[in-house]
Parts: C-alpha cells; sequence; structure tokens
C-alpha cells in the first residue's frame, strides 16, 4: 500500500507529484529544492544558504514520515556547477552522517534556476 506524505513544513509540489511516497517501509522524496515553505518563494543564495534550505525541507519531510536522517539509505544529488562540489558536501555532511550510497551529478539547470537538488530512500 502508498501512502503520501505532506507537510506544511516543507515548500509544496509544484507539480504533479507528492513531496514523498512512504511503501514497504521506505520513504521516497521527490527532489527537494531551496524554497522556503512559509514564503514559497526561493530567498537563499550562493550553494551554502541554498543547501542548507534544501536540507531543512528534506528533514521536515522526513520528520512527517516518522523518519530521520540517520535512516537514510540513498540520496541523489543534482547541483548546477561543479565547481560547488566542495562547498555542498560540507553542507550536506552536517545533515547526512550514517554515509549512505550516493549519486551527485551536474545538471544543465534546475527548477527556478536554483543550484541544488536533494532527494532521499530512507527506512521509516
Amino acid at each position: 500500500m502508498l501512502k503520501k506524505i505532506s507537510t506544511d513544513k516543507a515548500p509544496a509540489a509544484i507539480g504533479p507529484y507528492s513531496q514523498a511516497i512512504m511503501a514497504n517501509g521506505f520513504l521516497f522524496t521527490s527532489g527537494q529544492i531551496p524554497i522556503n515553505p512559509a514564503t514559497g518563494d526561493v530567498e537563499a543564495e550562493g550553494i551554502v544558504a541554498q543547501a542548507e534550505q534544501v536540507m531543512k525541507n528534506l528533514s521536515a519531510v522526513l520528520d512527517e514520515a516518522g523518519t530521520n536522517f540517520d535512516n537514510v539509505v540513498k540520496t541523489t544529488c543534482f547541483i548546477a556547477d561543479m565547481g560547488d562540489f566542495v562547498a555542498f558536501n560540507e553542507v550536506y555532511a552536517k545533515y547526512i552522517t550514517s554515509a549512505p550510497a550516493r549519486s551527485c551529478v551536474a545538471v544543465k539547470a534546475l527548477p527556478k534556476g536554483v543550484l541544488c537538488e536533494v532527494e532521499v530512500i530512507a527506512i521509516v
């Protein structure tokens, strides 16, 4: 059985998808971008501030599902510029300390012109 996860402490979906889906003891999040959920706007500037907002948004979705970063088993990270890799990793490592499997790729563009997006799979 699939269960949709939604919280107003993370940005609302900006398309035909859910913030996350729980299935068979796993949580699959949609990619989170650095939208401030209180305003619906991208306010953070620079990779460090944007990565911080992304991780806060992911934390809210994980919390709503009853799990946390310690239970993350896989992440997929998208960054707009591989030159931001080191700075992005410094923020990422503050939140995700369990060293899950990970993919990190540079992409041509992300929604709303943001610099990073992260999705996770976690055990619930």
